[in-house]
Parts: C-alpha cells; structure tokens; sequence
C-alpha cells in the first residue's frame, strides 16, 4: 500500500482528488494540507511514502516545503502538482528534492499511474515542461560546467547519460553489465562529486550538461 499525503490550498480539488485516489486499491491518502506549514507538519507525523505537492499556497508555498520536507525526511518522494505556466517553481521544486511532476490537469488515473511509476523508483518528468525546465537549469553552484571531466570517471560519466535519458538502476545495470549494487554505488559517487540530492537532480544536470552538444 501506498501512502499519501496531498497538499494542495483549493479543497474542492484536493478532497475531490483524495476521494478518486481512495478508489485504487493500491493508495491510501492518509493526510491533506491546506499549505506548506501543514505539509511540513503532517510529513512529520503522517510519514506518507509519497506527497503530491501543488506549488502555489499561502503562508508557505510548495518549493519551500518541498525543500524543508526532504532535508527532514529524504526517504519521503515528493510529486510536485503543477499548471503550464510554472516552469520556475517546477525547476526550484526539482532542485529542491521533488522526483517530478505531474499537471494538475491529468486525470486520475493518469496521476495514480504518476504515483506508482514514482514509487518504483523513476522520475517523473513528462514531456509538457521538462523540455522547458531542462533548458533553463543552470549548473551547481559549487560545480562549473567544464569540470566534470575532472571530477568524474568515465564510468561515471557514462552511468550520468543513461540516468539523463531517463534509465533506472537496473536497466543501468543490465546495459553496462554490472550489478545492482555496482550501480548504486557509483550514482552515490555521482551525487557526492556534483554536491546533487537525488538521482533527478543528477538527470537533469545531465540533460544540461552532456546532452548538449
């Protein structure tokens, strides 16, 4: 089962969600937020496997609480619920832990399948914005675009790429012939040497940096 947590200021749409949601036999929605304060504060005690975080919200808004909930609770998945015309909180929400999006729009089958895909461990990034989000990411701060040759193996380079064109670990693992754990270990080398979060933020540095020429 998994569990969920919906932040979203605009009850008729948030309770309307929750009540399809419900209906999958695989999801429960153990808690709803009015703002970013609640989420934060029913993440804490709640403890959802996933949130689904709209970005525009009084007193706190989604990017904030998406940045406050994963320095907290990293475990925590976070699916940012997003309109056409929010590239900027989408790619501050990316940066700041989420592992994608979903527009607020899709039907809720289409949102479960978001969820499930999500809770499986891939990202989310669908085809609306992230063109758009991928060509705004500016590089780290801390890591300048010339310096990943020196800072990476090129092992490491080429796990990067695959994770840039959306693989999961165990497709990495099968196409490079290693082994699962291989493989974790070096996106967790990756993460570390590019001072990145999670395996989204190393996608989209890569689409930014490697996909370019």
């Amino acid at each position: 089962m998994i569990r969920l947590l919906l932040a979203d200021d605009q009850p008729i749409f948030r309770e309307g969600l929750a009540s399809l949601l419900d209906l999958e036999t695989d999801l429960k929605v153990v808690g709803q937020a009015n703002n970013g304060i609640e989420a934060i504060a029913s993440a804490a005690e709640l403890q959802p496997d996933i949130i689904l975080m709209d970005v525009r919200m009084p007193i706190c808004d989604g990017v904030e609480a998406t940045r406050q909930i994963h320095r907290r609770f990293p475990w925590m998945k976070i699916l940012i619920l997003t309109t056409f015309d929010e590239n900027e909180y989408v790619r501050e929400s990316l940066r700041g832990g989420a592992l994608g999006y979903i527009l607020k729009s899709s039907s809720s089958i289409d949102i479960a399948k978001a969820i499930r895909s999500l809770a499986r461990g891939y990202s989310q990034l669908g085809p609306t914005i992230a063109p758009k989000v991928f060509a705004q990411l500016n590089a780290s701060p801390a890591i300048e675009t010339n310096q990943h040759d020196r800072l990476l193996s090129d092992r490491e380079l080429t796990i990067l790429k695959l994770l840039g064109q959306g693989k999961n670990n165990r497709e990495i693992a099968i196409e490079l012939h290693l082994s699962l754990g291989t493989i974790k270990n070096y996106i967790t080398q990756i993460l570390s040497k590019l001072e990145l979060n999670n395996r989204t933020q190393a996608a989209l540095w890569a689409r930014e940096h490697l996909f370019s020429a």
